[in-house]
């Protein structure tokens, strides 16, 4: 019995082992299929979860353009307001002072220029807009801008060079809208107590406007870590530079400063200091006579 039941118990040993082979080489490509599959549901989630965060960025930018346009209507239909009640009083002055009445005709040829030139900001951008008839701020309002982020917590240094002059009124909308978004910036990623240095470079023709920051440092030191913490925290190197220098800053306010800058025929960057902050720079080549065509002066006569 022993000797015909070892050839038989070698039989089936082998076919347990074959058997379990097998199972092994199905279970093998049953889990490689499944690692394919996974493979192939994580990049589909990411291409998704990318197509909605490009989606989200595209209804951002086009809120920013529809409230650039709204400001800009805003301070047409006043620009046209002003028109029709210059015409109403050249109309009655005629009768009796012709000069009167040609000095109301140049003031209201002057209007119209400036209503042109922002309507046509305007058709650059889109044709819809939204309604607030809320008074829009100027230029001489960057003090109560300053004041209010004071309040909410940074520490704001001022300096002007050159000799400041009166702007378009949409222009002046622009510009406060720009240093607004970038004091924003500075106060939510900086948080309380950040150091922001602001400067206006005023040109014979155009403006240039700087917002710097110790944003991210301050963020760091607000956390108590020790000293040893803090500087590895901070600490940079070429690499560093390097990337602050090449990358590419986005997001839905940099698109939306970027985009008031482009309607005045300016350029604007946004640059990391590494182991600092940031720096906003929005510079306006020709901003003193822009008006919708390439920076022209209409105002010149021959």
């Amino acid at each position: 019995m022993g000797a015909q039941g070892g050839p038989g118990a070698t039989t089936v040993l082998t076919a347990a082992v074959i058997g379990l082979a097998v199972l092994t080489a199905l279970f093998l490509v049953l889990w490689l299929v499944a690692q394919r599959h996974y493979r192939r549901l994580r990049r589909d989630r990411a291409a998704s979860d990318s197509t909605v965060a490009q989606l989200e960025l595209s209804v951002a930018e086009q809120s920013g353009r529809l409230r650039i346009i709204r400001e800009l209507h805003d301070v047409a239909v006043h620009q046209v307001s002003t028109m029709i009640a210059q015409a109403d009083g050249a109309r009655y002055a005629a009768v009796n002072d012709p000069g009167a009445a040609a000095r109301a005709a140049g003031a209201i040829a002057d209007s119209g220029r400036s209503t042109l030139a922002d309507m046509r900001r305007v058709m650059t951008l889109v044709r819809e807009s939204e309604a607030d008839v809320a008074p829009q701020p100027r230029l001489k309002s960057t003090r109560d801008l300053f004041r209010v982020m004071r309040d909410a917590g940074l520490r704001i240094a001022f300096q002007e060079t050159g000799e400041p002059y009166a702007l378009n009124a949409a222009a002046e909308l622009g510009v406060y809208r720009i240093l607004q978004e970038a004091l924003s910036n500075s106060l939510k990623y900086g948080g309380d107590g950040t150091e922001v240095r602001v400067t206006f470079t005023w040109t014979a023709q155009g403006l240039a406007l700087r917002v710097d920051d110790n944003g991210f440092r301050n963020a760091v030191q607000r956390r108590g870590l020790s000293e040893q913490q803090t500087a590895a925290e901070l600490a940079y190197g070429v690499d560093d530079d390097l990337h602050a220098l090449t990358q590419e800053i986005t997001g839905p306010g940099i698109a939306e400063m970027r985009a008031r800058t482009e309607v005045f025929g300016g350029t604007l960057t946004a640059t990391e200091v590494p182991g600092v902050g940031f720096t906003i720079a929005a510079t306006f080549p020709t901003l003193r006579f822009h008006n919708g065509v390439h920076g022209v002066d209409l105002g010149v006569r021959a």
